[in-house]
């Protein structure tokens, strides 16, 4: 790779691995946003039909919105050093667009949906630009370019979307952000220079595992944070008590199973793939869906909290069934790209929660809620009892397998 100016920005084979104070610091805007987006969520507990199915759809599009910011940031600082003083400012500038986001986020679709689309546009545009300027004359610094490029695209969209008529803005930002996550999977295609394949980029893999398990830890201390905020918050009683231990149990369990095994071998798995950035590209969507889905779950917390013995809804199916169901889904999938296998306690746990499923529509939510934590507990017993008294296995990633068979410029 060309040396030079902007060479002095990537980061070296002897930078530390671990995740700088500064990108923990970063990290407190998104817990703030991951707040709203489940008390977005939990405003649908009432909804059913439609208005369910709308309401759902508006909070996961802004949540999509912040996961690629979030996102995007990770690998920022994986490629480049953050010791930097550029990389160090660019971060700063994100996390305030990005608290500037959580902040507008609770009506992000409704009268607060310019700022937001505006927070948001000035990091994916902004940003990759200020990255290329720093690089100057190396060859990588096309990477940026591209994003640049691509974002600006999808800018019309966006705030066409916020200036438009609300009951477009659903269907014109889905399509904005579909435009923007489909150019990071293609590699941000420019006509005579092609595509950058992230499969094939050079990155710090122990950071770049380090950075989804800490969003995993930080998705569960939210949910910890609603627990105390709604129980504190709700008069107390056996039937509430019982629903706020319950709760923590179900997080607890949630904690065990992302780390046990695959979660806490992340790391050793993206240093032994051939390819480091296929698989953390797979990681990444892997972990997005394991944050959503704790948040999910956070809101169904909430709703039996507050109604231990409610009547069920279809909401509250949603949120405290659908959301543990989708977590071992997507654990079953980071599983696989570790391993390259699936362990059976996790279907088995599957399974159980979409058997128990109607006969959970005519319980309450807290026995639903009980039901939840059962399974959970037995998915983890389970994988105590296999791995008693065995080592631990070593990671063989069939995601990123193959080494790269040539020199990219761009990586």
């Amino acid at each position: 790779m060309t040396a030079g100016p902007g060479a002095k920005l990537l980061r070296p084979p002897t930078s530390s691995g671990r995740a700088t104070f500064l990108e923990l610091f970063f990290d407190l805007a998104f817990v703030v946003a991951l707040t709203q987006v489940s008390r977005r969520f939990a405003e649908l507990g009432d909804e059913t039909g439609w208005a369910l199915v709308f309401g759902f759809s508006r909070t996961l599009l802004l949540f999509l919105a912040l996961w690629l910011i979030w996102s995007h940031t990770a690998w920022i600082t994986s490629r480049y050093e953050p010791e930097r003083s550029i990389i160090q400012a660019v971060v700063i500038g994100t996390m305030f667009a990005g608290l500037v986001m959580a902040v507008t986020l609770p009506r992000g679709m409704e009268e607060r949906a310019l700022p937001f689309a505006v927070a948001y546009l000035s990091v994916m545009v902004v940003r990759p630009l200020v990255i290329a300027v720093a690089l100057r004359g190396h060859p990588r610094r096309l990477v940026p370019f591209r994003l640049a490029i691509w974002a600006t695209a999808s800018t019309p969209i966006w705030l066409a979307g916020a200036l438009g008529p609300d009951r477009f803005r659903l269907a014109l930002w889905a399509a904005a952000l579909a435009v923007d996550y489909l150019a990071w999977i293609l590699g941000w295609p420019l006509p005579r220079l092609g595509a950058s394949s992230v499969g094939r980029w050079r990155i710090a893999g122990m950071h770049l595992a380090d950075r989804y398990q800490q969003m995993i830890l930080i998705a569960l201390g939210e949910s910890i944070l609603l627990i105390g905020i709604v129980f504190g918050g709700a008069d107390y009683s056996a039937e509430r008590v019982a629903a706020f231990v319950v709760a923590f149990v179900t997080s607890a369990l949630l904690w065990r199973i992302y780390f046990y095994r695959a979660g806490l071998l992340l790391n050793d798995a993206l240093s032994r793939a051939g390819m480091p950035g296929r698989l953390g590209m797979a990681s990444e969507r892997t972990h997005l869906l394991i944050v959503l889905s704790v948040l999910v779950t956070a809101v169904g917390y909430e709703l039996v909290i507050d109604h231990p013995y409610g009547s069920p809804r279809p909401s509250w199916l949603l949120f405290v069934v659908g959301g543990p169901a989708l977590f071992l889904v997507a654990r079953m999938r980071l599983e696989y790209e570790i391993f390259g296998r699936v362990s059976r306690s996790l279907v088995i746990g599957l399974a159980a929660l979409l058997l128990l499923t109607p006969a959970l529509y005519r319980w309450t939510s807290m026995a639903g809620l009980s039901v939840v934590a059962g399974v959970l507990a037995v998915v983890a017993l389970l994988d105590a009892l296999r791995s008693r008294g065995r080592p631990l296995e070593v990671p063989a990633p069939p995601v990123g397998r193959e080494p790269s068979d040539r020199d990219d410029s761009e990586a």
